[in-house]
């Protein structure tokens, strides 16, 4: 049995009791979501058709974003969490690589706005009017923004002595878990969200890639570090192995989906620029002119 385990075991009731709370809070707030974005679909479906707005696969993508986050906080995965350090990773990585990008991908803000009370609207509408968020909603603001915001809460909870805090309070183990779902779902907000919202392509590769590096040295320190750099009682029964291994689950899946995002948005950008602007010349063969460049809607069909 791990040390974290002996821990776990042997830790106050209190605690469990503040488990249970948060707990039931946490499932309350996913059904509130729920029932938020159910209803602002159906009113932007009654109102422009089914499927319109919001399609249909954005809908189940946001609900299984939502089904993620519960699983990650209960039964295996949360057991798992309970008795190491890998295990914990593990449930990060769902949280950031999973949940995060499929409620991005959801395109939550106009649901959860409509759903929202009227006084709410016209708050949400005078923020988003405001000068300092207009600025930051341009591409380039909104990438250091969604980038920062992923590396400060990446690094900032798998430091010693936070990972260790949020290890013996469940407030802070509660709020480590929702700042990580909502740094992820800022940051890939800009690259699954619909396209009217989208960074451009290169933004939004200079947006994987960079905090990508980042996440891949915090990977690569905790499995090549040579000692321990947490208390043995928060780590696995063999503390080294148990380090090493969260250090690949962070280090692997991370740069393995970013790297694929980043290969798709490139891709998808080069089909764009290529329906957007065709080569409208005929290649000349040896010995005769080039053709004329095609003019007029009637000829641009042929060419292309």
């Amino acid at each position: 049995m791990s040390a974290l385990t002996l821990y776990r075991a042997h830790g106050s009731g209190s605690g469990d009791v503040a488990d249970g709370l948060l707990t039931m809070l946490s499932v309350a707030v996913v059904c509130l979501l729920a029932a938020g974005y159910g209803r602002g679909v159906q009113e932007l479906w009654a109102r422009r058709g089914r499927g319109r707005v919001v399609a249909g696969r954005r809908a189940t993508a946001f609900a299984a974003g939502l089904v993620v986050v519960l699983a990650a906080d209960q039964g295996p995965v949360h057991r798992l969490a309970e008795s190491s350090y890998a295990g914990h990773m593990a449930q990060h990585m769902l949280l950031l690589l999973v949940a995060g990008p499929l409620l991005a991908a959801g395109a939550a803000g106009l649901p959860l706005t409509l759903a929202a009370p009227l006084p709410v609207r016209r708050l949400l509408a005078r923020v988003r009017a405001a000068a300092p968020v207009r600025r930051l909603r341009r591409p380039a603001p909104y990438a250091l923004l969604a980038a920062g915001a992923q590396t400060l809460a990446l690094w900032l909870w798998h430091l010693p002595g936070p990972y260790v805090a949020a290890v013996d309070r469940p407030v802070l183990h509660a709020a480590e878990h929702l700042s990580l779902v909502a740094a992820a779902w800022l940051l890939w907000a800009p690259v699954l969200g619909p396209a009217r919202h989208r960074t451009p392509p290169p933004v939004s590769l200079l947006l994987l890639v960079g905090t990508m590096l980042p996440a891949s040295a915090l990977g690569a320190a905790l499995t090549f570090a040579p000692d321990p750099v947490y208390p043995a009682r928060v780590l696995g029964a063999d503390p080294l192995a148990d380090q090493q291994l969260a250090g690949l689950l962070m280090w692997a899946p991370m740069d393995l989906v970013v790297l694929v995002a980043a290969l798709a948005v490139f891709l998808g950008w080069l089909h764009r620029l290529d329906r957007e602007r065709p080569n409208s010349l005929v290649t000349a063969r040896p010995g005769r002119p080039a053709a004329p460049p095609a003019t007029g809607t009637a000829t641009e069909g042929m060419v292309r």
